[in-house]
């Protein structure tokens, strides 16, 4: 039966609706998902529920059949969603949020605990993944990813105004190879090199000189696609890293690993929470938004007071 209660429930909505564009807005998908979800629901059950022409869908005998023995349960169903109505205004059921595993790990311990705290009756379920994830198509309420990834149709509210990185290395590395003082210098040394998951692409450093960008296609033989394995390896005295703060934070406020080339590093854009905009008026989107507001400062305090308090030259912030 997996799966077969959503496809019901796609069915239902097609039905009542007599259009599959109508009821894909209905249900708050794409009419290409509502389509796979009733080709799904009839290859499960091994018959044809619906006719489909270019101008018009109907039930076939079967369809019509099926529909006439499940509405009365969807009365039930309606009913009992109706007996609920106590319980709106009131953040409760099961919350899912998605966000990348370095970021994820510091932002979100003291927001979901803090959510719980004040909403006992919701559920929380995080999905740590660096790959971006379709949260309409995954089944996820939110996520939390850089600004600049998010598509435009997303409701959005900043977290970060940018996300700090930096280029370290271990003690041991940099008194075998040395440490860089300017950019070019990072053409004889060793890079961990990150893949990236969103577009397969090895990455290129970026970095900025007086004003101006530049991109450094830093050797290395070992390439990854997961940050918490390039600090394993910057620890082990692999290379360099160049890794978002919150991922190594501890290691260089403890000395196993240490900053270089901070006055080029650039800043890059912040993150945000996002949601579809059908989220924003449910009471569990609004408790996880007005909680995130009423910690951001908290947050962002966790990562900045792990980080040494050293002199640093002109560049106000060592972020990307």
């Amino acid at each position: 039966m997996d799966g077969t209660f959503d496809g019901l429930a796609a069915f239902l909505a097609v039905a009542n609706h007599k259009s599959f564009t109508a009821a894909a807005a209905g249900m708050g998908v794409s009419p290409t998902a509502m389509s796979q979800k009733i080709k799904l629901l009839e290859q499960r059950l091994g018959v044809v529920l619906f006719q489909r022409t270019t101008r018009r869908v109907s039930l076939t005998e079967a369809g019509a059949n099926l529909f006439a023995r499940l509405k009365p349960a969807l009365t039930e169903v309606e009913d009992a969603l109706a007996a609920l109505g106590d319980y709106r205004g009131r953040p409760s059921g099961r919350l899912r949020i998605t966000a990348p595993r370095a970021s994820g790990a510091w932002l979100l311990p003291p927001l979901v605990t803090r959510m719980g705290e004040l909403y006992p009756e919701l559920s929380i379920e995080i999905c740590l993944d660096d790959a971006f994830i379709d949260l309409v198509a995954s089944g996820f309420d939110a996520g939390i990813r850089l600004g600049n990834a998010i598509e435009k149709d997303m409701v959005r509210v900043p977290i970060t105004k940018h996300s700090a990185w930096s280029i370290v290395g271990a003690p041991s590395y940099l008194a075998r190879a040395g440490r860089p003082r300017k950019p070019e210098e990072l053409l004889r040394h060793h890079a961990i090199r990150q893949r990236m998951i969103t577009t397969g692409v090895v990455y290129r450093w970026e970095l900025e000189r007086q004003g101006k960008p530049m991109t450094i296609d830093v050797p290395g033989t070992v390439v990854v696609n997961d940050i918490g394995l390039m600090v394993a390896l910057a620890l082990e005295g692999a290379g360099l890293a160049y890794v978002p703060d919150e991922a190594i934070a501890d290691a260089v406020a403890e000395g196993r690993l240490e900053r270089v080339l901070e006055p080029f590093v650039t800043p890059g854009p912040g993150f945000c929470l996002y949601f579809p905009a059908r989220m924003q008026e449910q009471p569990k989107m609004k408790a996880l938004v007005e909680t995130l507001k009423s910690m951001r400062d908290d947050l962002l305090a966790r990562v900045r007071g792990a980080t040494p308090k050293t002199k640093t030259t002109s560049t106000a912030s060592r972020s990307k």
